[in-house]
């Protein structure tokens, strides 16, 4: 059995990106969305991407922007991975010819049943993971959960894409919600901060060391 990946997201600076490192972290999410607190300039995210070491990815987290945007922060910053977290259709979400991972804010408007989330997922056969969040009138980072009952025909779906698990999570929950779901990823951000875009490296230990417990368990 493989070990939970974990990508802690939300990083604004340099010492976070160290110690998710250090603790094992698979990936490191920047945030390109305006009203986030984790936000980042495209200079200030082209420092943190190359102070990122061999062997862990950057994701790039974006909602709703333009297509140029996009490609602007491709080109400048180089991220591995692209993260939408919006209403993108899978034709945009395709559109940029890099991996993508597509997430959906479960329990609202469209996902309030197993089979609802199922069809919006199927929408993305592409996408090189889901992502399921929980639904708050922002688009992520609220530290909320959501019933993870509600993932039950994806996890169940042989056509399925790797899910990520996301929403609430904080080293105290994690490794129940592993050992319940057996996720393929993790995506923490505010459980594992001091304040908005402010890590602590302590809570990113103690969240890692649980998901390693849990893995094996």
């Amino acid at each position: 059995m493989l070990r939970t990946r974990v990508k802690i997201c939300g990083i604004t600076r340099i010492q976070d990106v160290e110690a998710a490192c250090e603790a094992g972290a698979d990936a490191i999410g920047l945030v390109f969305y305006p009203k986030s607190s984790r936000l980042v300039s495209l200079e200030q995210a082209r420092s943190l991407r190359k102070a990122v070491p061999a062997f862990v990815s950057v994701t790039a987290l974006f909602v709703n922007v333009p297509h140029e945007q996009v490609r602007q922060v491709l080109d400048t910053v180089g991220p591995d991975v692209l993260q939408f977290h919006g209403d993108e259709t899978p034709d945009y979400c395709a559109g940029f010819d890099q991996p993508y991972m597509k997430a959906f804010r479960v329990g609202g408007p469209g996902l309030e049943n197993p089979q609802a989330v199922l069809e919006s997922c199927r929408r993305y056969s592409h996408a090189a993971a889901w992502l399921f969040d929980s639904y708050s009138p922002g688009y992520g980072g609220s530290g909320l959960t959501f019933d993870i009952g509600l993932l039950d025909e994806v996890r169940r779906a042989s056509d399925s894409r790797p899910l990520v698990l996301a929403g609430g999570l904080d080293p105290l929950n994690v490794g129940d919600a592993v050992q319940a779901v057996r996720p393929y990823a993790l995506d923490v951000s505010s459980g594992v901060e001091e304040s908005g875009g402010i890590k602590s490296a302590e809570k990113i230990r103690a969240f890692m060391q649980s998901v390693y417990r849990a893995s094996f368990s």
